[in-house]
């Protein structure tokens, strides 16, 4: 579904991303673990779109999206849920959703989708009317999540979900990430936390410094310690 060839990434004049490559398969969990400034959200925002200049190929879904604007990506059905969650203040949790079906073939089912969406966010639905910027950060984070999965992507990339979370919802978030799973919903994740990264997915790619250095299944990474101490001490 997503393959990316020999990518490059640049920052001004700093070379952030030297040559990656990785593939996701359609139903997938994949993930991408390393030390922080190893360049994996750099990999998640060149994908988007939201890197000014890179080079290589990105395809996704049989488009070769490497030069395709924002708008473009997310029409082919490509979501992103950046760490930093960009919960628009003073809009209410279902304005926020709404948000998300910006550009998308579900706009004209917005209130289906949204319904949708709520059942399978329980904590949301209670609080459909509520000014999103009033809820802790974790419902902030889960969010930010449904307003990505309100559209029906293909592959949604997310990038730290469980940064600055409580432990208690951090287990929900990750009991939501196994449903997805079971549903077949694909996922590119980003996340310091190793073990619950590596519990989850299928397959692992570790970076370091700009570059894929490692892949493997997940399984086998969850049991190789010598090699997430190599490459994954924060």
């Amino acid at each position: 579904m997503l393959k990316i060839e020999q990518l490059n990434a640049w920052y001004g004049r700093s070379h952030i991303l030297q040559g990656v490559n990785l593939k996701v398969e359609a139903g997938e969990v994949v993930c991408m673990i390393g030390r922080n400034g190893a360049g994996k959200t750099t990999t998640l925002r060149s994908v988007m779109g939201l890197v000014g200049r890179i080079d290589g190929q990105v395809l996704f879904d049989g488009h070769d999206i490497s030069k395709e604007p924002v708008h473009r990506r997310f029409a082919y059905g490509l979501a992103y849920v950046p760490e930093e969650r960009r919960i628009v203040p003073g809009l209410s949790v279902q304005e926020n959703l709404r948000l998300g079906l910006v550009g998308s073939t579900n706009r004209t089912r917005e209130a289906e989708m949204i319904d949708r969406i709520a059942e399978t966010f329980p904590r949301l639905r209670e609080r459909l009317s509520q000014s999103a910027d009033t809820m802790s950060g974790g419902e902030q984070q889960m969010l930010a999540i449904a307003r990505a999965m309100v559209s029906e992507p293909k592959l949604i990339m997310l990038d730290e979900p469980s940064e600055g979370i409580m432990p208690v919802l951090i287990d929900e978030m990750f009991e939501l990430f196994n449903r997805m799973k079971a549903d077949g919903i694909t996922i590119l994740l980003v996340e310091q936390n190793v073990e619950r990264a590596l519990s989850l997915a299928d397959r692992a790619y570790i970076m370091d410094q700009g570059l894929i250095v490692h892949e493997d299944t997940a399984a086998a990474l969850l049991a190789d310690t010598e090699i997430q101490e190599r490459y994954c001490a924060v």
